[in-house]
């Protein structure tokens, strides 16, 4: 049941600003350094292997850390975790900034994963404490918009900083965003999870929820569509900073304008999506997205095969990437549809899956080595593919069952309520 408005929000824009820089932590954290990341590897005498272990790091961190955080925060609140790993975060911010080695850099990474994990969660957790169903996944669209810029953005201005500054400069910044961040969240964030639907039992629990959510096919069909779709955006991340500049010859300026275009597309998407989803119904803008993610994977894998140029595989990436902008509010809405009492451990496996399955996959794309985009072709493209799958074997009964019926009274209820606001 939905937590009315008033109740949980001081101020409807200033909640989505604040839970759209929370969800924004993961890709702010590891597209920033993006321009400075072949330069990283060179000045700790590190492989480009080495080098996206940093990333990959990250990765693990944002998704073991929520793990943690989503049981946490539905024994305890969403508040005080939130400040906790805030905390955390920037502290390992700032001492990434001055690592004097490669391995040192990867477990500071995955400390700063592990910090702006808990931010991911929570901000997925309020959404569903106060929304469900299609009116949950226009609320993820919606905080698209603003996550949407941190990879518009955050290489750009990190491809700026490089112009008088260095790597270490852009892990400063960070830690200064997380700083700013923890105070915003103090002064300005409400509690949203009372203390009459928390979970009692402290973490002793946390073993029969997941077992309950993970025994629902279709929340694991969900969760593996989105799970994978986005691995593949996050093989993207951790390949083309390589192939775009050391094969086809961009700046880092260049390569910034381009990962700036394609986060574009996404935002594009996700905003699309949020506008049309109280019509079409979340799964049906899911279906496209998984579609166009499977395609765009394929499309690129040709590309690369054939030696197609720049501007097939710029094409391919495009829609790659843009496709998440409609399968990450959807699946999301969907996946946690039926699960809002346990809706910080329900966000944690979305997240968890999200994070861990990039973290596996973003070694693979550099395994070839610098000169050759093939291994990326092959990864995004078995990754849609996998995700579309996923999402046809496993969820494919659901509109014959009593949830599809709840999915489409949510989204009956939405327009209602738009109706009688118009």
């Amino acid at each position: 049941m939905s937590v009315p408005e008033s109740s949980t929000a001081k101020g409807g824009g200033a909640l989505v600003a604040i839970l759209g820089a929370l969800t924004a932590l993961g890709p702010l954290s590891n597209d920033a350094y993006l321009p400075g990341l072949p330069d990283l590897t060179h000045d700790l005498n590190a492989s480009a292997s080495a080098g996206q272990l940093s990333l990959t790091a990250c990765l693990l961190g944002l998704g073991l850390g929520q793990l943690f955080a989503g049981p946490i925060s539905d024994a305890v609140g969403r508040r005080k975790p939130l400040l906790v790993g805030l905390a955390v975060y920037t502290v390992a911010a700032l001492l990434c900034a001055v690592a004097p080695n490669i391995w040192l850099l990867v477990a500071l990474r995955a400390i700063q994963g592990l910090g702006g994990a808990v931010g991911i969660v929570t901000a997925a957790a309020v959404v569903r404490d106060r929304h469900e169903g299609a009116a949950a996944a226009k609320y993820f669209a919606l905080l698209m918009l603003i996550t949407g810029l941190a990879p518009v953005l955050a290489p750009v201005a990190g491809g700026q900083l490089l112009r008088f500054s260095s790597w270490h400069g852009i892990f400063t910044v960070l830690g200064i965003v997380g700083a700013l961040l923890l105070v915003v969240v103090a002064v300005a964030l409400p509690e949203t999870h009372p203390v009459e639907r928390r979970r009692t039992g402290g973490l002793k629990a946390t073993g029969p929820v997941f077992r309950k959510l993970l025994s629902d096919r279709v929340f694991v069909g969900y969760n593996l569509a989105c799970g994978l779709a986005f691995a593949a955006m996050f093989a993207y991340i951790a390949g083309s900073p390589f192939v775009l500049q050391d094969i086809h010859g961009l700046s880092p300026q260049g390569f910034s304008a381009v990962f700036a275009v394609n986060a574009a597309g996404l935002v594009i998407a996700a905003q699309v999506c949020g506008r049309i989803v109280h019509r079409t119904g979340p799964r049906r803008l899911l279906a496209i997205g998984l579609s166009g993610s499977a395609l765009g994977g394929l499309g690129l894998l040709v590309a690369v095969l054939a030696d197609a140029g720049l501007p097939a595989l710029l094409v391919a990436l495009f829609v790659v990437v843009s496709s998440v902008g409609l399968v990450m509010p959807t699946a999301t809405a969907l996946a946690m549809q039926e699960h809002g009492d346990s809706a910080g451990s329900a966000a944690a496996l979305l997240g968890l899956s999200q994070h861990i399955i990039g973290a596996a996959v973003v070694p693979l794309v550099g395994l070839a080595g610098e000169g050759t985009a093939v291994p990326m072709g092959i990864v995004i493209a078995g990754l849609g593919v996998g995700a579309l799958g996923s999402f046809v074997a496993l969820t494919g009964a659901r509109a014959e069952q009593p949830g599809a019926a709840r999915e489409d009274t949510a989204g009956a209820a939405l327009r209602s309520e738009q109706s009688a606001h118009a």
